[in-house]
């Protein structure tokens, strides 16, 4: 699993860091740090946190490859 967020749309409203704070933190009042390829145990907490974004600036993917596309598969959140 592979985690990029848009730290130019984050606003800073927690809900990630709340759902999944073994993956997202706040610094400060508007600093979002986190773990750009969590494990894949904490992949329901990510989820969560990914479709709580009240601005969609996370987006998870899949990083195994899907045979028919050789593109990367499984859930996006965006």
């Amino acid at each position: 699993m592979r985690l990029v967020v848009d730290l130019n749309r984050c606003q800073g409203y927690a809900q990630c860091a709340f759902l999944a704070p073994d993956v997202f933190a706040l610094h400060g009042a508007e600093a979002l740090m986190y773990d750009p390829q969590p494990d894949d145990a904490e992949r329901p907490q990510v989820l969560r946190a990914a479709h709580a974004c009240p601005v969609r600036a996370i987006t998870v993917e899949d990083e195994s490859l899907t045979p028919a596309t050789g593109r990367a598969g499984g859930p996006r959140v965006g």
